[in-house]
């Protein structure tokens, strides 16, 4: 059990708390809710920029990094399609130094043009080194253009295209900090050797001055439900010919979730899973076949992705992903095969939640989906699922009428 502790501030900021006296380090998680879904459609990337932004230094401190690392800290941060998450570790007695840090960019963010300018580039180069210089870079890209709609998970964090962050002004920089960066879009985890009294009086001396900014988080579109098989073909400078398939699932939040997170366990973990002892060990179709699963807020995409041994088509490879499907169907799950994935992920959990960064990191993010203490409920929902809970959401889910497939091959040569 992971005891929280929680407090809001008067401007709205959302403090939880975790005592860990086994370390005498601290995390400070900082969770913005804001993500690539929050975007504007004609300027995506933003959410991931300002994960840049942010280290550019503020008013007080021309570098946000060499302050803490001088106490014996370390930053980093990421950006998913729901948030945008940073986080400090420092030892206990020099927690005060991350504070004054996290609250003094918040407040007095330094958007100079030439810092602005310097970060857009690294944002660039960034998205050219990952999504086009990459084999498969610009897989994310298609495959969720193809798949959504209207959801603004249509896009990747790091965005449509280079174009588009290129355009981007220093005042779109100010009116997106202006409408996501706020003490009421905050929440703020203390995780490690520090008491609760402790974070309050940090957390009301150096965030409770700062006014709030009100932020109306935007009503999204939802995404209709797929009525028919979708498929795309496009032809790269890659080794391999890969099939991707994407159908879509429930969000983070919805009863069925974790029993989603089961069915790609059961199709694809390890090498007692029935792709690898059914195909992958039984036939030459496929080099190497997976199944993972979206965690995003909203209703996101399940995956099944191989890479085709030379030779053999498209075809032949995704009558044998469905052949598979189709057997997993018409069989469902034992309760020996759920248990063994329930207590394998029991057993990583228990392993990550070991660490004060994990715990503060997780926290967060279950504040953000719902409730911190929904940690403690997360391996009950688990050890909760059936073999017709794994039989009802699979039927419901893996039909190629809920499926986008991409095939995604090399190009023929003259």
């Amino acid at each position: 059990m992971i005891e929280v502790n929680s407090y809001t501030l008067e401007n709205g900021l959302r403090l939880l708390h975790h005592k860990d006296a086994t370390t005498r380090m601290v995390a400070l998680n900082l969770l913005y809710k804001v993500g690539a879904r929050d975007e504007d459609p004609e300027k995506t990337g933003y959410a991931h920029l300002f994960e840049h932004l942010m280290f550019s230094g503020s008013a007080n401190s021309e570098s946000f990094d060499e302050p803490l690392q001088a106490a014996g800290g370390e930053s980093n941060a990421w950006t998913s399609n729901d948030m945008t998450n940073y986080y400090d570790i420092i030892p206990a007695h020099n927690i005060e130094t991350a504070f004054w840090l996290e609250s003094d960019r918040l407040l007095q963010l330094s958007l100079t043009e030439k810092k602005f300018e310097a970060q857009k580039s690294v944002v660039i180069e960034e998205f050219k080194q990952r999504c086009l210089n990459t084999p498969y870079g610009d897989v994310g890209h298609i495959i969720r253009e193809n798949a959504y709609t209207v959801h603004p998970y249509r896009w990747p964090v790091i965005g449509r295209s280079t174009d588009v962050i290129a355009s981007a002004t220093l005042d779109d920089a100010r009116d997106f900090f202006n409408g996501h960066y706020s003490t009421d879009n905050l929440i703020l985890c203390v995780s490690g050797n520090v008491d609760f009294g402790r974070a309050i009086e940090l957390t009301e001396k150096w965030f409770g001055d700062i006014e709030r900014r009100n932020i109306m988080r935007k009503q999204l579109p939802m995404e209709p439900m797929q009525t028919a098989p979708r498929k795309v073909v496009v032809e790269r400078d890659v080794p391999k010919n890969m099939i991707l398939k994407a159908y879509h699932m429930c969000g983070r939040m919805d009863k069925d979730y974790q029993t989603c997170d089961i069915i790609s366990d059961i199709l694809a973990n390890g090498n007692s899973a029935r792709f690898f002892r059914n195909v992958l060990m039984r036939s030459d179709v496929f080099s190497s076949l997976d199944a993972s699963i979206g965690g995003s807020a909203d209703p996101g995409l399940f995956y099944i992705r191989g890479y085709l041994r030379d030779g053999v088509s498209y075809d032949a490879g995704n009558e044998k992903i469905l052949e598979e499907l189709d057997a997993f169907l018409c069989e469902g799950a034992s309760d020996y095969e759920i248990a063994k994935y329930v207590n394998k992920l029991d057993s990583r959990e228990q392993f990550e939640n070991i660490s004060y960064l994990e715990k503060a990191t997780k926290l967060c993010s279950y504040e953000f989906f719902s409730c911190a203490d929904d940690i403690n409920k997360e391996s009950g929902k688990y050890n909760a699922i059936t073999s017709d809970d794994i039989s009802r959401v699979a039927r419901e889910m893996l039909s190629e009428n809920n499926c986008t497939t991409l095939f995604y091959g090399k190009r023929e040569r003259s």
